[in-house]
């Protein structure tokens, strides 16, 4: 059997962002001395690497060690300096517009996989995520105050025929709604 270090890793990596003890316990099945011993097994394992284990009030991730902060500033500075591009400002009026929104929602709306996009966004704080009111799994990207700030906007009513869009999106998705509704009484 694969040791829980080992595991826990994995499931870190795979979600990417903090996870709560309590979810690591449910996801690895196992008691909080084992999860702790593990935690201490991976930090052990981790030391000298590039990754570490980073861990604050309830929540543990993976993230860069401090000896490579040097070079991902030197990454992230390169990547704020370029243009937002086509697909940066797409993703971002869809959620000036349609936010707080799903990354699947984005997704489905522009056709493609939204993630690197996003996280760009992310990391230029010109948008931000925040956690589904109605589910806890899901998480929602929003714009920052610094994006409206920039723009010159109060807040994003006051964007270009703000209320016009909103009406097309709402009808858009009336439609399809109407459609699905359709199908499934054709079946």
């Amino acid at each position: 059997m694969t040791p829980l270090d080992v595991q826990l890793e994995a499931l870190l990596f795979w979600k990417g962002e903090p996870m709560r003890r309590k979810k690591i316990l449910e996801a690895l099945d196992c008691s909080g001395a084992e999860l702790e011993t593990a935690i201490s097994a991976l930090e052990k394992k981790l030391e000298g690497r590039g990754v570490t284990l980073q861990s604050k009030d309830d929540e543990i991730t993976l993230g860069t060690a401090k000896e490579m902060s040097a070079i991902i500033e030197k990454l992230t500075r390169e990547e704020l300096s370029r243009d937002l591009g086509k697909a940066g400002l797409e993703t971002l009026a869809i959620i000036l517009y349609k936010g707080p929104i799903s990354r699947r929602d984005i997704d489905y709306i522009r056709g493609v996989n939204s993630t690197f996009i996003i996280r760009n966004l992310l990391v230029r704080g010109l948008v931000e995520k925040v956690q589904s009111k109605t589910d806890e799994r899901v998480f929602l990207y929003k714009t920052t105050f610094d994006l409206l700030s920039f723009l010159g906007l109060k807040s994003e009513h006051d964007l270009p025929e703000f209320e016009a869009v909103k009406g097309e999106i709402q009808a858009f998705e009336q439609v399809k709604e109407e459609g699905v509704k359709a199908e499934e009484q054709q079946q």
